[in-house]
């Protein structure tokens, strides 16, 4: 088959790729560096290192000010995501999480948009024994951020329990097949020893990724239609499943999709995946690695901000891509199959599933574990977690499933879901339950402005709007991030907040309910008072004028509030 003429951007490489090259596959000074105890700190170069570890060192911005006039270094610590391919636990794993966050971290964990636990807090001496003991609950955190494929997600949905099965065990799969081989990780934290190489095996040391890694990370997402939940188009690489008479017969490919840009920048925009063919089960590792080795050598390792796939996509062209991918797989793709996605949240409560196993579905506002003041929800989930023996999934939209409940143990998870007041999301409007925030202040580093902390305390105003005209129980997706870089998936929910500094936030509107179009600026650099104003306008007009099941992404682009943004190269068009 013809193999299209491609080539890389010129320009020098970025200091990350000579930092990549000099790190010797990601081990850098690390160790040495983990065990100084004069700082809480690490240098810039090895944090950028960490991150390939499942780490970054962050600080508490809340206490920066405080610290700089008492001359001490910041509140330094550490980020720690750890690795659930398909957001998958078990009770064992959970109740090791848990304990880690009350010893080491904040006491509190994170789920995250990528089905991934997240732990804050954590001081650089109680790092090794932290990732140590992850290690020995079969989980870990390697490849949980850095210039690799990341947390690889996956459809947790309790209604499609059968499927979810088959389909989880092939993203379990893509997970492991596409770790760094370095044994770096190992070294650095587990204590392996280092075995000397010879140059034949240090060149290849990592064969799929090579001594620089990627360009940028890389994300990749599995779907069950007709659910969205993963937001599939979001990703570098999607795979839609195709379910026909029960049974999954492949997956649709869907390439080049993104979230992050910069304020003011055009070059840089979100975009959405574009579906470019079927592949059956058994071919989905080998298509992975091969779109994986396309971005290796022709993606943007000059310019950091342009490097993602999705600008590899759109710069080569999207016949290109898939010209070479076939060309490097030795096989054409088959032609796409029909499927529809019609929803992308969660469905609460109990739901039965195959094997007379059951499932309850839990809200959890900004995916945050914690016990309140007036709400032990930490405890209730630990507490369920000590007599449960099926297991635990984390979902796209930061909630959680305690899944496979035997009938014999419903009874007992039930009375510890009432006695401890756990949430199935029902009780609340529609529009909290379709929200996602990134965590923002105080700990990240990128972030200009709130997100998890002030969004409840935004919908608590905007449902008296939602109320107010019967709306209630409509669901619209709303999001807000504290950056433009798109952790909660920003720009492609109805409606869409992204911070530009203390309080005030660049307002989107459009986007479609099921995922599949980017939304558009409505209002810049908008602070609570506006946002309450123009949606005060638009909801009720929205309640007035709606179609009959329109969502409201649809009804804004059809009444010309804001044009449709079916492509990110459209996305700053005027």
């Amino acid at each position: 088959m013809a193999r299209p003429i491609l080539t890389a951007p010129e320009g020098p490489p970025s200091p990350n790729e000579q930092l990549k090259i000099d790190s010797n596959y990601l081990r850098g000074s690390l160790k040495d560096t983990m065990q100084e105890q004069l700082t809480s700190g690490i240098p810039h170069d090895d944090n950028v290192l960490m991150k390939f570890h499942g780490s970054y060192l962050q600080d508490d911005r809340d206490l920066r000010n405080e610290r700089q006039k008492q001359k001490l270094e910041p509140a330094y610590q550490f980020m720690l995501r750890v690795r659930t391919p398909g957001g998958v636990a078990t009770p064992e794993q959970w109740l090791k999480m848990d304990d880690l966050a009350q010893r080491f971290g904040n006491q509190t964990l994170k789920l995250t948009t990528r089905q991934a636990f997240q732990m804050h807090g954590i001081l650089k001496w109680n790092m090794k024994s932290t990732i140590q003991e992850i290690h020995q609950s079969m989980l870990d955190t390697i490849a949980a951020c850095g210039d690799v494929n990341r947390n690889v997600m996956c459809n947790p949905n309790p209604y499609q329990s059968e499927v979810h099965g088959e389909v989880f065990s092939w993203s379990k799969r893509l997970s492991d097949y596409l770790l760094p081989r370095t044994r770096a990780y190992h070294e650095i934290w587990l204590d392996e020893e280092k075995v000397a190489s010879s140059p034949t095996v240090e060149e290849d040391i990592e064969p799929m990724y090579g001594p620089v890694y990627l360009p940028r990370k890389f994300k990749i997402g599995v779907a069950v239609p007709p659910s969205n939940d993963v937001d599939v188009y979001s990703q570098d690489l999607g795979f839609i499943a195709i379910v026909e008479s029960g049974k999954l017969v492949g997956f649709n490919i869907s390439i080049g999709g993104g979230m992050g840009m910069t304020h003011g920048d055009t070059e840089t925009y979100p975009q959405l995946g574009k579906v470019i063919g079927f592949c059956e089960p058994e071919q989905v590792l080998e298509v992975a690695e091969k779109v994986i080795t396309i971005q290796r050598d022709y993606g943007n390792r000059s310019v950091r901000k342009n490097a993602r796939f999705k600008y590899t996509v759109d710069r080569l062209g999207v016949e290109n891509v898939k010209a070479e991918l076939e060309y490097r797989l030795g096989w054409s793709l088959q032609e796409a199959r029909e499927f529809h996605f019609d929803h992308n949240g969660d469905r609460y409560g109990w739901e039965k599933g195959v094997k007379g196993k059951w499932h309850f579905t839990l809200f959890v506002e900004g995916g945050r574990i914690k016990d309140f003041d007036d709400y032990k929800l930490m405890t209730g989930l630990r507490e369920i977690a000590k007599i449960h023996t099926g297991d635990f999934r984390l979902t796209a939209n930061q909630n959680l499933i305690i899944a496979n409940i035997s009938t014999k143990n419903k009874k007992k998870i039930t009375e510890l879901i009432e006695q401890y007041g756990l949430l199935d999301g029902k009780r609340f409007s529609a529009l909290r339950r379709s929200s996602l925030a990134c965590v923002s202040l105080p700990t990240c580093g990128l972030a200009m402005a709130e997100a998890e902390r002030y969004l409840p305390r935004l919908i608590d105003k905007i449902e008296e709007i939602v109320d107010a005209n019967g709306l209630r129980d409509k669901e619209i997706t709303i999001r807000m991030t504290g950056c433009p870089n798109g952790c909660a998936r920003h720009t492609i929910a109805e409606i869409a907040f992204i911070g530009r500094g203390p309080g005030k936030y660049n307002m989107y509107l459009g986007a479609a309910f099921n995922g599949s179009r980017l939304s558009k600026l409505y209002r810049e650099n908008v602070g609570e008072e506006e946002i309450l104003s123009e949606l005060g306008v638009l909801l009720p007009r929205y309640a007035r004028e709606r179609l009959d099941g329109e969502h409201f992404g649809d009804f804004v682009i059809r009444a010309g509030v804001v044009k449709a943004v079916t492509d990110g190269t459209n996305f700053h068009a005027v």
